[in-house]
């Protein structure tokens, strides 16, 4: 996955959590609660991980540019 797919992801998984959580609060079900929170969880870890990808691929990019230069 790219890093802005890794992001897309982590922001739905995020809004769909925070959505089954409060559906979870609603109607009284302590395991939709959890999962929803689980789901925030998880979208931010995408979203943290697209983030890395995307500051890697600009590091390499920059030494890649440099090298390119010296020769």
């Amino acid at each position: 996955m790219g890093s802005g797919t890794d992001k897309i992801k982590g922001a739905a998984n995020q809004a769909g959590g925070k959505i089954k959580e409060g559906v979870g609060k609603a109607i009284g079900n302590e395991q939709m609660q959890v999962e929803g929170k689980g789901q925030q969880i998880k979208g931010k870890v995408q979203q943290k991980v697209g983030e890395a990808k995307s500051t890697i691929k600009d590091v390499a990019d920059k030494v890649a540019d440099k090298a390119h230069k010296k020769f």
